[in-house]
């Protein structure tokens, strides 16, 4: 993989969100990279946007009301892009091995108990994004399963700083006891005006010409097993790379949120 120049420059950019215009800028690097490396990048841009999500909310008097320790959407299926898998499994190679193999029995473990209730074969072939009833329904029949995310730690993400997007992009302003089924609560999301994690699962899609572009988060380590380096396939220096990505990002709008 290639790794990030330590020199870096400055990109403007004017991405158009339905009707209005988002303009913001990003340090990227300047030499020869690729959108795997490029993520820290793309996290510090969805971090801004959220930000201002955020302030809009607390400011029309709906503060977030997610906090470290409520881990109840940390049950759902969670999407990650095949280049933040890469990442996930680059992070997990540079563990201590004994740390690693406790991971791998964590994944191992989860994977045995969605077998068993006949989630894992619906994940291979249902589409989890189609909006209609029968992908809400998946949705809701894996969160009652009530099974954590394999990095879940004491109610709290343990991979936090490096989390996929897609879970950074599940807000919620209505009291944290609702998340415990948001099937029959009315529990109250929080609508971005874009998902970045749509334009990494389009680039992916196009890429591996399937009609998804991400892996279930839960099938990390089996994923880990082919060795794949998807990132390799946008290279470029870091503006080339970055336009790239907002090429992609201009093709997607927020479609209503996949989550139970």
């Amino acid at each position: 993989m290639a790794e990030p120049s330590s020199q870096a420059v400055e990109v403007e950019f004017a991405l158009k969100v339905g009707e209005g215009q988002i303009r913001a800028k990003a340090s990227v690097p300047a030499g020869v990279t690729n959108i795997t490396a490029l993520l820290p990048v793309l996290q510090n841009f969805e971090g801004a946007i959220l930000n201002g999500v955020v302030r809009e909310a607390e400011a029309a008097g709906h503060p977030i009301s997610c906090r470290a320790g409520c881990g109840a959407c940390c049950r759902q299926m969670v999407p990650v892009s095949i280049f933040e898998a890469q990442a996930l499994c680059n992070w997990v190679r540079s563990l201590p091995e004994e740390q690693q193999h406790v991971l791998e029995a964590r994944f191992h473990q989860t994977l045995l108990r969605l077998r068993d209730t006949g989630i894992v074969q619906r994940l291979i072939e249902e589409d989890w994004f189609a909006d209609n009833d029968t992908a809400k329904l998946m949705a809701i029949d894996y969160f009652h399963l009530g099974i954590p995310c394999p990095f879940l730690v004491d109610e709290s993400c343990s991979i936090h700083p490096i989390r996929p997007l897609s879970c950074r992009e599940y807000l919620v302003t209505s009291p944290p006891e609702l998340c415990k089924d948001p099937a029959i609560n009315d529990v109250a999301g929080v609508q971005l005006p874009i998902k970045l994690s749509r334009a990494l699962f389009r680039m992916g899609a196009e890429l591996e010409r399937d009609r998804r572009g991400w892996i279930p988060l839960v099938f990390l380590f089996a994923w880990m097993k082919s060795g794949a380096e998807p990132g390799a396939a946008y290279s470029g220096t870091g503006p080339e790379v970055f336009r790239t990505f907002l090429e992609h990002l201009a093709t997607v709008a927020a479609p209503p949120d996949h989550k139970a």
